[in-house]
């Protein structure tokens, strides 16, 4: 059994809006074991970067507030001052960032952006840093390692640039990276060689991974465990078999009806009623994803929807998922768990 790296326990992050607190991560629970991928789906606007960037505290904290647990290797990072954060952030923990030709810093080269990284955690002399920065780049598939160190990252393309940022999170070994949206804006083939290079990276090191992205289809073939995010909250977690297999939640079983197929046959794609509600006008009572599924009874909603286990580490927020149906099938049917719908 793969012991566990993070352990998140009722995690609630607000920001202050005209002087309220508003949360954006409410009450999120889920661990992160060595050698895993735990990916952390939904649209935007539901609390994904938000509890991303909460993990490795580089939020605002003069409009931001973060109550709970992060328990990592016994400790609790909201517990942590800046001084000593920083010295978990960038060794112990990586971030791979959603834009890396915002994230990178335009006027130093590539080499010197990943030995800075090395500088603040590291005792090793100028040619050693150089040499370990060579070593990574070549790591994550860069061709020419020598000539990309010397480069600014406007010189390289977007995969190259995205290989450079996990270059970086990389550098000090850390046992856990998180990847905000890492293929955003990469063409399908440059995405699937930037998923399988975690892979491989993960395969080598054991480190944890915690993958954020809205694309359910690009966590199919590399994640183990998925967690399902809504209005800040988790509505649905889960093995991969589980979500693909046997979705319960409305929300979920929306989000794979709406994946284009390339085996069957539809003649239009599933939309989603609405949109994501915004933090501060949200109703926090009652079944969040109620206004979207307006042909479900309100009766077959909870007033205070807490997760349900369903199977082995299967958990489904509501009861709603018993009466869901999509308005195109007709009336519902019981749900038969075993086959999922």
């Amino acid at each position: 059994m793969e012991k566990t790296i993070l352990r998140i326990e009722n995690l609630t992050t607000s920001f202050r809006i005209k002087n309220k607190y508003h949360a954006a991560v409410d009450d999120v629970s889920f661990t992160v074991n060595e050698n895993e991928i735990v990916a952390v789906v939904g649209e935007s606007g539901c609390g994904k970067s938000a509890l991303a960037l909460s993990i490795i505290q580089l939020h605002n904290m003069q409009r931001t507030k973060s109550e709970g647990v992060i328990n990592y290797k016994g400790q609790n990072l909201l517990d942590l001052n800046e001084s000593q954060m920083n010295k978990v952030r960038g060794k112990e923990l990586g971030m791979i960032f959603q834009e890396p030709l915002t994230a990178l810093n335009p006027l130093m080269t590539v080499g010197k952006q990943i030995e800075e990284n090395l500088d603040y955690h590291t005792n090793l002399s100028t040619n050693e840093k150089k040499k370990r920065t060579i070593e990574l780049l070549t790591q994550v598939g860069i061709p020419y390692p020598e000539r990309t160190y010397k480069q600014f990252p406007h010189e390289l393309s977007g995969g190259m640039r995205q290989r450079a940022m996990i270059s970086i999170a990389i550098a000090c070994n850390p046992a856990l990276v998180i990847a905000d949206e890492p293929t955003t804006a990469l063409d399908v083939t440059i995405q699937a060689q930037i998923l399988d290079l975690l892979k491989e990276i993960q395969s080598k090191t054991k480190m944890g991974i915690i993958l954020i992205t809205h694309d359910l289809s690009v966590v199919a073939e590399v994640a183990d465990r998925i967690v399902v995010m809504y209005a800040g909250q988790v509505v649905e977690t889960g093995s991969v078999k589980d979500i693909f297999k046997k979705p319960m939640h409305p929300y979920t079983r929306s989000l794979l009806n709406s994946i284009p197929s390339a085996t069957t046959e539809k003649k239009r794609l599933h939309v989603i009623e609405g949109i994501v509600p915004s933090i501060a006008k949200m109703d926090r009572n009652g079944c969040r994803f109620q206004e979207r599924i307006p042909w479900i009874p309100k009766q077959a909603h909870e007033e205070s929807p807490v997760l349900h286990e369903v199977g082995q580490g299967h958990y489904v927020r509501c009861t709603c998922y018993k009466d869901f149906y999509f308005q195109s099938e007709g009336e519902a049917t019981p749900y038969d768990i075993t086959q999922g719908r």
